[in-house]
């Protein structure tokens, strides 16, 4: 950070690249296809690769993760899993990652780097008796080496997911109530299943030794075939994308960059190879300030379920966002005619605009762009794709309290000036104009979901 003259330097001028969804092929039969699955029959989501896993277990275990994160765990009972967040003694969020509890004493977390990172830190540097184990995401790019993990993870999802549940358990399913863990039969194994339901439908997530990976696979999708229904894999250009639908913000930036104490003996411990030093910032908003692309719990909806009897790290912090004016999570539906005048741009003579890339236009490990309300910034929109089931180019973001859906705003797209990002083409910007619409964006997810971070908003 020093020697690039502060972290938004450093991360706008990241050369890591695109972001890849290691391992899993971009397309199995073609991504319109795949994303139009999840809301017409199934999909078969392969999550083996691109999350790390972090097994916390020992006598303080709960009472570790209890004091590392917002989330109450007086209810969180075995055979349980809940989305686990934590945040900085300032009350940014660091970032987030699905907890499960095996056990009294041991407890699998599932996600980004960001957070696995916080745990483990925090873990070395305190007094409580627990253990770690840690199980990195695949290479991005393994150049033809061995992958190996330690668990495969599927998820069955979509209307017609139960039939192949069914089929695969051999007979009726467990009523398994959301986020919430019981037992099914997959051929021959015996394998834990989450209910779920990543793309706003319902569904499960399994998960089991590696050794079983293909042998799950292949069960599932001959069960899907004797049941008569159309599951498509799905590969990792459609993958990313379905959080467009059912409203998750993947990606905000780990707020980490700024504190003393206990932050910056953390960024010290932080390795230069850690997603935090090498992952990048792209977009049209551009701060010397790099608080200015934090994001708190309340605005990202997760303000119900802090638990406020715990002794968490970030809550005197929280206590005194929790009243405030703060920012909404919201999804901007792109304007089309200016969506194909930017795309147009690249068939002309001259300077285009920056390339809308489909499905995933996202350049960077943290988007960034400006949406303004006139000459006023009123929003930021921080994770953008298409959807072939909604006919629409989507964004996930914040705006201002004061900003109601149905407006109408405008989202300046591409960077204002060159960076050292290898993601970026030399470009100009453009102005799209977005409505402010409804998170989750998917009637399904909106009006169905179980009632969580997904349909709730600011607590």
């Amino acid at each position: 950070m020093n020697e690039s003259g502060g972290p938004v330097r450093l991360l706008r001028n990241s050369k890591i690249g695109m972001y890849v969804y290691p391992v899993v092929a971009a397309e199995f039969s073609n991504w319109r296809d795949e994303q139009r699955a999840w809301r017409d029959s199934a999909v078969l989501f392969d999550q083996t690769h691109h999350m790390d896993e972090l097994v916390v277990e020992g006598p303080d275990a709960a009472a570790f993760l209890d004091h590392v994160g917002v989330n109450s765990f007086a209810n969180f009972d075995l055979n349980r899993a809940k989305h686990f967040v934590p945040v900085t003694p300032a009350g940014h969020v660091i970032g987030d990652m699905i907890i499960f509890r095996e056990r009294e004493d041991k407890f699998i977390l599932v996600g980004r780097a960001p957070t696995a990172n916080w745990v483990e830190f925090n873990q070395a540097v305190g007094r409580h008796k627990v253990r770690l184990r840690r199980d990195p995401r695949s290479d991005s790019r393994p150049d033809g080496k061995a992958i190996y993990r330690i668990h495969y993870r599927f998820q069955i999802q979509g209307p017609d997911a139960n039939k192949v549940l069914e089929k695969v358990n051999g007979g009726p399913v467990p009523d398994v109530k959301f986020f919430h863990v019981d037992w099914i039969n997959v051929g021959s194994r015996r394998v834990r299943a989450l209910r779920h339901g990543m793309a706003g439908a319902p569904g499960l997530e399994i998960w089991g030794p590696y050794a079983d990976k293909s042998y799950i696979q292949s069960t599932i999708m001959q069960a899907a075939r004797d049941a008569g229904v159309d599951l498509r894999p799905v590969g990792s250009r459609a993958y990313s994308t379905n959080t467009l639908e059912s409203g998750w913000i993947p990606s905000p930036l780990p707020a980490i960059y700024t504190g003393d104490g206990i932050m910056r003996d953390y960024r010290e411990w932080l390795g230069a190879d850690s997603y935090e030093a090498v992952g990048s910032i792209g977009g049209s908003f551009v701060s010397d300030n790099i608080e200015d692309y934090y994001v708190n719990p309340f605005e990202l909806g997760y303000g119900f379920y802090i638990g406020w009897k715990s002794d968490f790290i970030g809550k005197e912090a929280l206590a005194r966002m929790k009243d405030g004016r703060n920012r909404k999570k919201v999804t901007f539906e792109w304007n089309r005619d200016d969506v194909l005048k930017v795309i147009a741009s690249g068939f002309d003579d001259g300077t285009p605009y920056k390339w809308i890339d489909l499905p995933q236009p996202n350049y960077a490990s943290t988007s960034a762009d400006r949406v303004m309300k006139g000459e006023r910034m009123v929003g930021m929109s921080m994770f953008n794709g298409y959807s072939f089931n909604e006919r629409a180019m989507l964004s996930l973001g914040v705006v201002d309290a004061d900003i109601e859906i149905g407006d109408v705003l405008t989202l300046v797209w591409g960077e204002p000036e060159p960076t050292g990002k290898t993601s970026t083409e030399h470009h100009r910007q453009a102005e799209i104009r977005v409505r402010v619409s409804p998170t989750p964006y998917a009637r399904e997810a909106r009006e169905n979901y179980a009632a969580s971070w997904r349909t709730r908003q600011n607590a």
